[in-house]
């Protein structure tokens, strides 16, 4: 059982990490490269070197023991944050050319957008290849939970059943249940379902539920009670380039709205923290897709979390790249450089802040994890 456990959790797990890391660091990579700036280390993980190689422009390619991340190391930096701490002493003129700390904010400031840049990137290509390839997605109106105390668990829907019509209405994607359970007159619903082969039919009288849609204010909503299994469908209904670029464009957006939402509720206290989650829980995801879904799913996943490692790292707190693209623009409007001192003070506490969100995030995923272990 184990055995298994590793295989299902911890080998896509890592894996996946590696992907979004490598594609992250790398564009800080290619666009420091393009701009002359040297980069001396590029590491996939943490901590002791596993393996490695040397390439023709000096840079150290590396696997590292611990693969909880990685980093773009350039000529200067004293550490992987890039931080110029006792990195730039005993540089000659002519290395400081292509030294990182030596370059025009403009420049600074392209490399630092370069690594959230391209995990953007990633899902749009990966969001384009679904739509122009193979056809657009949707989440099929199969249930895959029923809520405590809804009315499809007092009616008797079962997991897996899925729901064809309601009041006559066609539904062919999860979205369409909540917009006809909405215009149901006298909070009842007659709907039709599929159970293996058979076809059934219920009248269900609807009943209030805490409405997980309402910005955490308290507020009850008449539904059905039922969430989605978390899988997609191909509709094999192909786009063309053009559509398809958009498609993917306007995916890559709703999702970053969706994010942004959603942390600027935690923030006002508008929703819960718990829903705060670290690399524990994306573990936990990546193992439950891995064992129940399939390679669709596991790729759309990565394409979401694609996207959120890149707006994450759009945050403005010092030794993220957010914290790095703010300096370069307070330099750019005041006309000069940021004494490096300040700059260490602010990594100093962008590090502590960092620390903190990371403790955080991991004892509300221990919390999860031991309440899922628990319910089973």
């Amino acid at each position: 059982m184990w055995f298994l456990n590793i295989i299902y959790y911890v080998v896509p797990f890592i894996v996946l990490l590696a992907i979004l890391v490598f594609v992250h660091e790398f564009g800080h990579f290619i666009v420091a490269r393009l701009l002359g700036v040297k980069v001396s280390a590029f590491s996939i993980g943490f901590g002791k070197e596993l393996w490695g190689f040397d390439d023709k422009h000096g840079t150290h390619w590396k696997i590292s023991a611990v693969p909880l991340g990685g980093y773009c190391q350039f000529l200067g930096d004293g550490d992987a944050s890039s931080s110029t701490s006792g990195g730039l002493k005993d540089l000659s003129e002519e290395e400081k050319k292509h030294a990182f700390a030596f370059q025009s904010p403009y420049k600074k400031l392209m490399i630092a957008l370069a690594g959230p840049g391209f995990n953007y990137l990633l899902a749009i290509l990966i969001y384009f290849a679904f739509f122009a390839v193979l056809g657009k997605f949707t989440i099929p109106p199969v249930i895959g939970e029923l809520m405590e105390g809804g009315a499809a668990a007092e009616a008797g829907l079962e997991k897996g059943d899925r729901i064809l019509t309601i009041n006559g209405q066609n539904i062919a994607d999860f979205s369409d249940i909540s917009k006809e359970v909405m215009m149901a007159a006298d909070q009842k619903v007659f709907l039709t379902l599929k159970r293996g082969d058979d076809i059934l039919e219920y009248h269900i009288t609807l009943t209030e539920l805490d409405d997980p849609k309402s910005d955490g204010q308290p507020k009850k909503r008449y539904m059905l009670g039922v969430r989605s299994v978390g899988s997609v469908e191909i509709s094999h209904q192909r786009l063309s380039v053009l559509e398809a670029l958009k498609a993917s464009t306007l995916e890559v957006w709703d999702v970053t709205e969706t994010t942004l939402r959603g942390v600027w509720q935690m923030i006002t206290g508008k929703r819960s923290s718990e829903d705060v989650g670290g690399v524990i829980r994306i573990a936990e995801m990546t193992g439950d897709i891995s064992k129940t879904h399939n390679l669709t799913d596991f790729v759309l996943f990565l394409a979401l979390l694609s996207i959120n490692l890149g707006l994450i790292n759009l945050f403005p707190i010092p030794i993220l790249d957010g914290g790095h693209v703010l300096i370069c623009i307070l330099e750019i409007m005041i006309g000069h450089e940021i004494k490096e001192k300040a700059k260490e003070y602010l990594f100093k506490a962008g590090f502590l802040v960092l620390l903190a969100l990371m403790v955080f995030a991991t004892s509300n995923d221990i919390v999860h994890l031991v309440r899922r272990l628990f319910n089973h």
